[in-house]
């Protein structure tokens, strides 16, 4: 009759404006898979590497001087959702991954990577986020 209920489980972190946030942002990803006992599983690098995308994205270009961004990492027992939230204006774009395009070739990984990406907007600025699921081979 009584049903346990399991919640999503979810880890925040803020990091500040600073290319030294990259590896601290994926290196509290890879600390919260292991906190799920995801450590070991086939997509735990691909996301790994997708929150380094879009962690330097939000360096690079989300977050503007003076700010930082939010890398919030969740995990309901199927899917692992990454989020990175920004304040800054404009919007991500998927490069043809050529030599001549400049822009654009980290979301070209997620989108190669990732069962499900996209860009939501907040006030201010945006969140970018990837879905992975754990049934899904990689």
């Amino acid at each position: 009759m009584n049903q346990e209920t399991q919640l999503p489980c979810q880890r925040d972190q803020f990091y500040r404006r600073d290319r030294r946030s990259v590896p601290a942002a994926r290196r509290f990803a890879a600390w919260s898979l292991t906190c799920w006992g995801l450590a070991e599983w086939s997509r735990a690098d691909d996301v790994s590497l997708c929150v380094s995308e879009l962690a330097t994205n939000a360096v690079r270009h989300g977050a503007p001087p003076g700010r930082g961004f939010l890398l919030r990492v969740r995990y309901d027992g199927d899917v692992v959702r990454v989020e990175v939230h920004d304040s800054g204006d404009g919007w991500p774009y998927v490069g043809a991954g050529a030599d001549d395009d400049e822009g654009g070739r980290g979301l070209f990984l997620v989108d190669a990577l990732a069962d499900k990406w996209g860009v939501g907007q907040r006030s201010p600025g945006k969140v970018v986020w990837c879905e992975f699921t754990r049934s899904a081979v990689a």
